[in-house]
């Protein structure tokens, strides 16, 4: 029990509120604690990203809590704040209810939602759609307005001069509330989430005098430092097919690897810091990013898929597509300089290569024009140009 619950508090968790020994407790507590995760259907799929908390809820599931995974269609019809220059286009309940569509199944990966200790699919227009305008203004009461200023891209967009629409202010307190409408015992979602998510500490504990957990995930990034989702562009969706999936993996960059084994797979810590030995001993990084990019599309495809995807990859990247000897550039950017850099092509000639599906990473076709690199990549730039990029 102590070796699972260590991992439990510390595998791929940033932070925990209101601390990782009150958590502890609780947990040992043998009380069946209820914990959710709130999802606001932006997009029409689940991607990489929503897997880290996935999986910490599969870890709760597993020691007997209730979970939750919450579709947020009433709240993403206000669109969540968080890290955005301006405000979000606000999308109808009709479009959030159709991009929530595949979202159980996808998550079924990771989660049970049959048998037993199966877990709960809510949407927060149950609640929250039947709010009187007097009930948001008690509501409004427990938050004060310096408390939504200390956001730091509230804090940004008013030193840029650009606006603020009152309605963002409302979007953590209709998040907050969701815990009280749940009584919910704890909250997982990424560090990003963290204001919203303490807001759902504060509300619960002022309405219903309930203490409230929250556990704040860390976030798989991109080289930029960008985290992986569908606002960067940099996205790998649960519902990609194999070989896609298996091709976005190995172009990541080297760095990734053990985070992407630590954040995004359930594969034991003892065999990450084998991995993590062997890089350290010089082995080739893309032999073990080919087992990161198998145990990933195993997740959510199954053995045999992933089986394939590997031999498909293999044989792009080693059956005599690319040449013995290729040019080498030290380089570290966006995928547009390299093309042209490899290429000989002007920037604006580069974009357009890649847009019409003339460039391949590592094997693979890429027309993402939001791509970065870093660490050791083979391209492909037209039919006939081959270059190697690596670490500047």
């Amino acid at each position: 029990m102590e070796t699972t619950l260590a991992k439990v508090l510390s595998r791929g968790v940033e932070a925990i509120f209101p601390s990782r020994d009150a958590f502890r407790v609780a947990l040992l507590s043998k009380k069946r604690l209820r914990f959710y995760l709130g999802i606001d259907p932006t997009g029409p799929t689940l991607h990489i990203g929503h897997s880290v908390v996935l999986h910490k809820l599969r870890e709760l599931q597993d020691l007997g809590h209730e979970i939750i995974l919450l579709i947020g269609d009433f709240t993403g019809m206000i669109g969540d704040p968080t890290d955005k220059g301006a405000a979000r286009v606000r999308l109808t309940k009709k479009e959030l209810l159709t991009n929530a569509a595949r979202y159980q199944k996808q998550a079924s990966s990771i989660l049970r939602f049959t048998g037993k200790n199966k877990a709960v699919l809510k949407y927060n227009s149950t609640w929250l759609s039947k709010l009187s305008f007097a009930d948001v203004i008690d509501l409004a009461a427990h938050l004060t307005v310096d408390q939504l200023l200390k956001r730091d891209m509230f804090a940004k967009r008013m030193a840029e001069n650009r606006p603020i629409y009152l309605h963002e202010f409302l979007y953590p307190l209709m998040q907050g509330y969701d815990s009280v409408a749940m009584k919910v015992d704890g909250e997982l979602g990424g560090n990003d989430q963290t204001f919203n998510m303490l807001v759902g500490r504060t509300l619960p504990k002022q309405l219903l005098g309930k203490e409230k957990f929250v556990i704040a995930m860390k976030l798989l990034t991109d080289p930029a430092g960008k985290k992986m989702g569908k606002s960067e562009g940099n996205m790998i969706a649960l519902s990609d097919v194999p070989a896609d999936m298996f091709g976005k993996i190995m172009r990541w960059t080297d760095g990734m690897i053990i985070p992407g084994f630590e954040l995004a797979t359930r594969v034991p810590t003892e065999r990450i810091a084998a991995y993590q030995k062997r890089l350290g001993n010089g082995e080739n990084p893309r032999d073990i990013k080919l087992e990161l990019a198998h145990e990933i599309v195993r997740i959510y495809h199954g053995g045999k898929a992933a089986d394939s995807a590997r031999a498909s990859f293999l044989q792009t990247f080693s059956a005599g597509v690319f040449p013995e000897h290729i040019k080498a550039y030290a380089f570290r950017g966006a995928l547009k300089d390299a093309v042209a850099l490899i290429g000989g092509l002007s920037g604006s000639a580069a974009v357009r290569l890649i847009e019409q599906g003339g460039v391949e990473v590592d094997g693979a076709k890429v027309v993402d024009l939001k791509m970065m690199l870093a660490g050791t990549h083979t391209l492909r730039v037209g039919k006939k140009t081959f270059g190697k990029i690596v670490p500047k």
